[in-house]
């Protein structure tokens, strides 16, 4: 499951290892990603090739919904983060909520995300050699 950083890069064209990637493997993105995607898209003006470009890339890809299994997951995964301190963003939660009670990787390059309990992460910054 792709994050809204691993998206944005895509799209972009700064991501040619992840492309790559991509390639080989099935990818999906959450709803609250296509919801951050088009809150960006509102926010402030983009060019009309970009804004086609990410249009375009969510007309072809799995859009996940968040469900009641993605809410019982976020109340745990909430208040364990909170007990050791360690809260995500209201967006990261729910994206990480939902890539656990999917039973995916998350691609990002947002640290934040390590200290997730039980999250499988696959930086696509990092070195070729760590992403297969």
């Amino acid at each position: 499951m792709l994050d809204t950083n691993a998206v944005s890069a895509l799209v972009k064209g700064q991501a040619d290892s992840l492309s790559k990637i991509l390639e080989q493997r099935p990818f999906c993105v959450s709803v609250i990603t296509e919801a951050e995607l088009r809150f960006s898209l509102a926010r402030r003006p983009v060019n009309a090739d970009l804004r086609s470009i990410i249009e375009n890339l969510l007309l072809v890809t799995d859009i996940r919904s968040w469900n009641s299994a993605c809410a019982e997951r976020y109340g745990h995964l909430r208040a364990e983060l909170e007990a050791v301190g360690r809260p995500l963003g209201p967006m990261d939660l729910l994206i990480a909520t939902h890539v656990l009670a999917e039973d995916c990787t998350l691609v990002s390059a947002d640290r934040a995300f390590a200290h997730v309990p039980g999250l499988r992460l696959l930086n696509w910054t990092a070195a070729p050699a760590n992403l297969k």
